[in-house]
């Protein structure tokens, strides 16, 4: 077990540096690209890659999270886990070929989509490398490094072409070009590199009887979230217009940036929580789950409660003026933050393990629902601000179903009284975040200004706070810090 912890904190390590990078990317390249190209062309550019996230889930078939799941308890076995991973394959180029078909015959049929059928066509590129990629292999044996690396190199090369490519308001072609790139032109070396793990090959032998049913599940749940997820982009566009998602884009840009950094300790547990639960090792499953649920409260509260407070700073910063109105939708659904986080631990670390696939995709359908009933009502007269509104209502939704539909399972293994206090005391020390941001933009007229004042000291005060209560999942995440200066 030592070696193991070892690796699950070398494997956060890598994977919290990859989401800084993520984090970093885009306050490069956002602000550049917010302020050269048109806000039209910022909404037809965000409408293509929404678009295109539907038949990306068509080709994707749920495969990563299930491919996750059964290809955990296999990787020791390099047999079984290469005949598995090449039925998986082979499945995925199937579905891969239907997304295709179903694309052209929707940029065929509907006269709406003429205008974005260049910018779509670029960004469908992803469907094909997403799959050749196989990324699932590289989660399975929690190959961080190697994800990491690639990602410096891509991110690094795509900032280049950006400064050099993105001259004039109307570059968004370009822009989604230098998007797709950044995204998924490593999955090129992922096909070849993936040999250092698995053989890997097209296969006749599916095996359909056992994967297709667990498969067809998740990508139905995997569908409706999605479908609460960026339908908001959808149904935006079509009745406000490409103004009113360029917007909304910018506040939905910074709440997804803020969600990835926090979620970074999330990703890397998953496949390590699927495979102690699927070895039946429930003692190790209940503590790494205990700890990563109270980790979770003290540091999503303080991101929620600050981003909220900051919002107007935020998106000054990095949008720029022309992006102001978007301030109120970032306030709104940076709330948001907390009950996503929360709904993908009860979804892919409780129920997705102990194959309740049947209960998430239930779930998700009455989430999706919800989720379109609610931006049909509410888009019409508040815009883009009632679409962060149903984003904050859907997570809210999603999360207290997820978390009924696994009661029995966190009871087993989490401790009510403990996590009580955890967020007894994660409130107590958002008080001290509401007040120094307050204050911090109190005291000066520069929102610039106000940010740089209130993050540092809002950070300082928020752990201080929580050391001085003893807080469990804070002492543990700063041991060596507080034991090398000798306060621990």
């Amino acid at each position: 077990m030592k070696d193991t912890h070892k690796s699950l904190g070398l494997n956060a390590l890598l994977n919290g540096f990859q989401s800084m990078l993520n984090l970093i990317f885009p306050i490069i390249t956002f602000p550049y690209v917010s302020r050269i190209l048109s806000v039209n062309g910022m909404g037809i550019y965000n409408f293509s890659n929404t678009y295109i996230n539907y038949f990306l889930l068509v080709a994707g078939l749920g495969i990563n999270t299930y491919a996750v799941r059964e290809g955990s308890k296999l990787r020791d076995n390099f047999q079984k886990i290469s005949n598995f991973s090449s039925q998986i394959f082979s499945i995925n180029i199937i579905s891969t070929l239907l997304a295709y078909m179903l694309l052209i015959v929707t940029l065929v049929l509907f006269e709406r989509l003429k205008p974005y059928a260049l910018c779509i066509s670029i960004f469908s590129l992803q469907i094909i490398f997403t799959t050749i990629g196989a990324n699932w292999v590289y989660i399975i044996y929690e190959d961080y490094a190697y994800i990491t690396l690639r990602n410096i190199i891509f991110k690094v090369l795509s900032i280049i072409l950006l400064f050099i490519l993105v001259k004039g308001p109307n570059d968004y072609i370009v822009y989604a070009a230098i998007t797709v790139f950044a995204s998924v032109g490593s999955n090129i070396l992922n096909f070849f590199h993936v040999k250092t793990f698995i053989t890997l090959k097209i296969t006749n032998h599916l095996n359909l009887n056992y994967h297709l049913k667990p498969i067809l599940i998740i990508f139905a749940s995997v569908m409706g979230v999605t479908l609460y997820a960026s339908c908001n982009n959808t149904i935006l566009g079509l009745i406000k217009g490409d103004y009113a998602v360029g917007i909304y884009s910018v506040a939905l840009k910074i709440y997804t940036i803020s969600q990835s950094l926090l979620s970074a300790i999330l990703t890397v547990t998953i496949p390590r929580l699927s495979m102690l639960y699927g070895k039946k090792l429930f003692d190790d499953y209940g503590n790494l789950l205990s700890k990563l649920i109270n980790l979770l409260i003290v540091l999503s509260l303080p991101a929620a409660v600050g981003l909220a407070m900051l919002s107007k700073n935020v998106v000054l910063i990095i949008a720029g003026e022309k992006y102001f109105s978007a301030a109120n939708s970032l306030a709104i659904i940076s709330w948001a933050i907390i009950f996503s986080l929360y709904s993908w631990v009860f979804s892919d670390c409780v129920l997705l393990p102990a194959k309740r696939e049947n209960k998430l995709l239930i779930n998700t359908i009455i989430t999706a629902v919800f989720n379109i009933l609610v931006n049909l009502l509410l888009i019409p007269f508040w815009s883009y601000n009632a679409a962060a509104v149903s984003t904050v209502l859907s997570e809210i939704l999603v999360m207290i179903l997820n978390g009924y539909s696994g009661l029995d399972i966190l009871r087993e293994y989490g401790n009510g009284k403990i996590i009580f206090k955890n967020l007894a005391e994660a409130l107590v020390g958002c008080i001290a975040v509401v007040v120094v941001c307050y204050i911090s933009n109190l005291i000066t007229t520069s929102l610039i200004i106000g940010l740089c004042i209130a993050v540092p000291l809002s950070i300082l005060f928020y752990l201080l706070i929580l050391i001085l209560l003893r807080n469990a999942s804070i002492l543990e995440l700063l041991k060596p810090i507080l034991r090398k200066n000798g306060w621990y």
